[in-house]
């Protein structure tokens, strides 16, 4: 499935990008230049109790601590955060650089070299993937390279995070890059040009099968219905039949970006969500339409990490009978965050109001006594609201709470211990940097292992002492061969050629495009039901 991508090379993601992207974000950033109102007198001379405590306290702290104090960790970095802890998971305190990484992620595009960078095994920061097109893939850097020098300073102790920072600059300006690469007898300078590098929320969308068109939306930026718009344009929306839209592990975004993509497919005027807070009134958003949108069946992959704007896309075609929803009960992110920007370029995302999908389903998740790894990673229950029971537009009963239950439930096939053993050590990754360092990159198209490559694969795994019998080599062949086609396909082709091998063999797409004839029947049923209502006005 298309969550096989390179877990564990890296620290999980979704954590990160939830404190960066993940919140459902209401109108763009705001400056706060008053104190909010308050209700009661009653309430200022309680909280100007506690702002005196609080002052003794850090006035005790900074004199007498066994070190020197310093006002930025106690105050940014433990005063704040812990005071939005105690709210709920998803209020959050940026310092600068990360109020920075959050406006970046939503504007879709950064000044760069293109390439995702992570720590190896050894803690050495290695080349990932460069993305097509980028100054980096151009200049012919390889997923595997070890990073030794940017501009002439050594990073071979250097953070990830601080070597992409420093990979990071105005466009046009110059960057060195000097990798080791496993077969070169020295190492190799790269002289790169910075560019403008698109984050693509949209990352791929083409036919799947005849007819059949496929779309994934990673998460949900300021470019993210434009992209949509264009790539149905590219593919021709007249001409699709069906749509598989992916929206597995999309942690959310911008609250407006949601409605709109959920808007293409829903008839002009639709209800796609509504929120209501204790300082702002009911609002409902609602679908513009579009030329063709209505028109064809859809499926909407979803997971346990599809949340927050995701969740609306996917509650308002739920909801409305427009698709079918497919794959794990989703997130439960139900709270939608209005980010002020503070002082010294800092922000706070603050949750303000919850949000109800078009039935009037609020889908948040209980939070309360459990930890923030816990809410985030760990095991959930059936936890769909008895006492918060909808109908879709045609009947069918929904509830709140917890997430958006599919209407085709699919579990992804587990890893055996043989499996779970080659991610674990990496084997698909560092094989791939390993084969190409004797062979030509150069494979033709659609190009899949031979027998002579899976030998070489399966000596490969021997040397690095993978533990396994000759039955499991032969039980899991085809699953292999599946995995490293796409591993190689980033040195061979492209990142997003990879990306696309991953779809054309996810187990997950092929059950949706099973499910196209139910999403036919429904849609039937709802164009029926419209053409009932519109003749009875």
């Amino acid at each position: 499935m298309s969550s096989q991508r390179r877990v564990f090379l890296f620290v999980p993601l979704f954590l990160g990008t939830c404190a960066l992207l993940g919140g459902l974000f209401g109108p763009a950033a705001q400056t706060v230049s008053a104190a909010p109102q308050r209700e009661a007198a009653g309430a200022d001379q309680d909280l100007q109790a506690s702002l005196d405590s609080f002052t003794k306290v850090y006035s005790t702290v900074e004199q007498n601590y066994a070190d020197r104090l310093s006002a930025d960790k106690a105050i940014y970095r433990g005063a704040i955060p812990g005071m939005l802890r105690t709210l709920d998971p998803h209020s959050n305190f940026f310092d600068p650089k990360e109020f920075a990484g959050m406006r970046e992620e939503q504007h879709g595009k950064y000044y760069g070299v293109g390439m995702r960078i992570g720590p190896s095994r050894t803690g050495k920061t290695i080349v990932v993937a460069p993305f097509g097109g980028s100054p980096a893939y151009r200049a012919g850097l390889r997923p595997g390279d070890l990073l030794v020098e940017i501009n002439g300073k050594r990073v071979e102790n250097a953070t990830s995070t601080e070597i992409a920072d420093m990979l990071k600059g105005p466009k046009g300006t110059k960057v060195q890059v000097v990798v080791q690469r496993e077969g070169a007898a020295k190492p190799l300078v790269f002289n790169l040009i910075r560019d403008e590098i698109p984050q693509n929320s949209v990352d791929e969308a083409f036919w799947i099968k005849p007819g059949i068109a496929f779309i994934r939306v990673k998460s949900f930026t300021e470019t993210t219905s434009k992209e949509l718009e264009d790539s149905l344009k590219e593919l021709g929306e007249q001409n699709v039949h069906g749509l598989v839209l992916d929206l597995r592990e999309n942690p959310g975004g911008l609250l407006q970006e949601g409605v709109a993509v959920a808007g293409h497919w829903l008839d002009r005027g639709q209800v796609v969500v509504s929120h209501k807070g204790r300082a702002f009134t009911e609002k409902p958003y609602l679908a513009r339409g579009s030329q063709f949108g209505e028109s064809y069946p859809i499926v909407v992959l979803v997971n346990r990490y599809s949340a927050s704007a995701a969740e609306i896309v996917a509650g308002a075609l739920q909801d409305h009978d427009r698709a079918i929803i497919l794959g794990e009960t989703t997130f439960g992110k139900g709270l939608v965050q209005t980010v002020y920007q503070l002082s010294d370029n800092t922000g706070l995302a603050l949750t303000t109001q919850h949000y109800y999908t078009p039935s009037g389903r609020l889908i948040q998740r209980n939070y309360s006594n459990i930890s923030f790894l816990d809410y985030y990673y760990g095991k959930r229950s059936d936890t769909k609201n008895p006492q918060d029971v909808k109908q879709t537009d045609l009947g069918r009963v929904v509830y709140g709470g917890g997430g958006i239950s599919p209407d085709i439930k699919y579990e992804a096939p587990k890893y055996d211990e043989f499996e779970t053993s080659i991610l674990r050590h990496n084997a698909f990754f560092d094989f791939s940097a390993h084969y190409f360092a004797t062979h030509d990159t150069k494979l033709p198209s659609g190009w899949v292992p031979d027998e002579s490559v899976l030998n070489e694969f399966h000596d490969f795994l021997m040397n690095q002492k993978i533990t396994f019998t000759e039955a499991d080599w032969t039980r899991d062949r085809d699953q292999l061969r599946n995995r490293l086609r796409a591993e190689m396909y980033i040195a061979a082709f492209t990142y997003e050629e990879s990306l696309r091998v991953q779809v054309q063999q996810d187990a997950e797409v092929a059950k949706a495009i099973e499910a196209m004839p139910q999403a036919s029947d429904l849609l039937t049923k709802t164009k029926e039901r419209f053409e009932k209502q519109r003749a009875s006005r």
